[in-house]
């Protein structure tokens, strides 16, 4: 039987794991590998993640871009907010990101070497995400005794336009448009792991002031992901993370290119916890196979800060 002290305790842990879970590791890039996103958390709590990211390869903002023999550098700090809430019966987070970053490298276009080398604004995201089954809404004294075995859950990621962006030139940080990503995701805890999957749909508004002046149109990106998460003691995890993506084919002032995409990424996640608020974030993932853009590697590292609850 444990006495209110040990009680207290595993209170402070289970808390403690779930808050330092729940803002994942967000770049400016649209395939992002992000375990644990489909977790119950206490509600009323605010999450303040701060970190930064470095990718090399045939990485751009754009991927549909279709460059050959890119050496490309992205790096820069990303500042992201969150919070849990209570969507009628539902729980759920609402969070947003964005980045400055230095892009710098060169590629071939069309027979031609263009280089660029430019720093600013990445647009925007924002992002709700609903629990639907298997984690219930609960304040931060009800959560200790919460465990998890399947959750259900969806998510809507809006990108904002508000990056970087020069309608002269063909790489840029910007995008010049908005997206929405439409996603639906399962996880099942076991002991000591948590496996999670997650299919999502990724749409995108036309660019109207595309690189010389044109009108461009994207079809949407259909994407597959799935985590394999190993819980070890005192809040620390490792995630072994994949994704697979294919779609994407563009039209410029109604002549289609030849740039579907056709892609999957490999990558690792770690959670170090410091104390009961903050944690470190490491991640690193890697190109598996590439028809058009992100052939590239890429690490990040990020600080988070959680704080609040009722």
């Amino acid at each position: 039987m444990l006495t209110n002290h040990g009680a207290a305790a595993m209170s402070r842990m289970a808390i403690a794991a779930a808050l330092l879970a729940s803002w994942p590791i967000r770049g400016a890039l649209a395939q992002d590998l992000e375990p644990r996103l489909y977790t119950n958390v206490p509600l009323g709590i605010n999450f303040l993640g701060a970190g930064y990211g470095y990718s090399d390869g045939n990485v751009l903002f754009d991927p549909a871009i279709p460059l050959d023999n890119a050496q490309i550098e992205i790096d820069g700090p990303v500042l992201g907010y969150g919070r849990s809430v209570r969507l009628g019966p539902f729980s759920g987070k609402v969070d947003g990101a964005i980045a400055r970053v230095c892009l710098d490298g060169a590629a071939d276009y069309q027979g031609e070497r263009v280089t660029r080398n430019v720093c600013g604004w990445t647009d925007a995201r924002a992002r709700m995400t609903v629990n639907f089954i298997g984690a219930p809404p609960l304040k931060r004294q009800e959560f200790a005794s919460y465990r998890q075995d399947w959750v259900f859950g969806a998510s809507l990621q809006l990108g904002l336009p508000v990056g970087d962006y020069d309608p002269a030139r063909l790489v840029n940080i910007g995008a010049n448009r908005e997206s929405a990503k439409l996603e639906l995701g399962v996880s099942k805890s076991l002991p000591h792991w948590l496996l999670e999957v997650s299919l999502a749909d990724t749409y995108y508004a036309d660019n109207t002031n595309f690189y010389g002046g044109g009108v461009r149109a994207q079809d949407s990106i259909a994407s597959l992901q799935g985590h394999a998460v190993y819980r070890f003691a005192k809040g620390i995890w490792l995630a072994l993370d994949a994704t697979g993506y294919h779609g994407g084919k563009t039209t410029t002032n109604g002549i289609t290119s030849s740039d579907l995409q056709s892609n999957t990424r490999l990558g690792l996640t770690a959670s170090l916890p410091v104390n009961a608020k903050q944690s470190l974030k490491l991640a690193a993932s890697t190109g598996l196979s590439t028809r058009t853009g992100t052939d590239f590697d890429t690490v990040a590292a990020v600080w988070q800060y959680a704080w609040g609850g009722r």
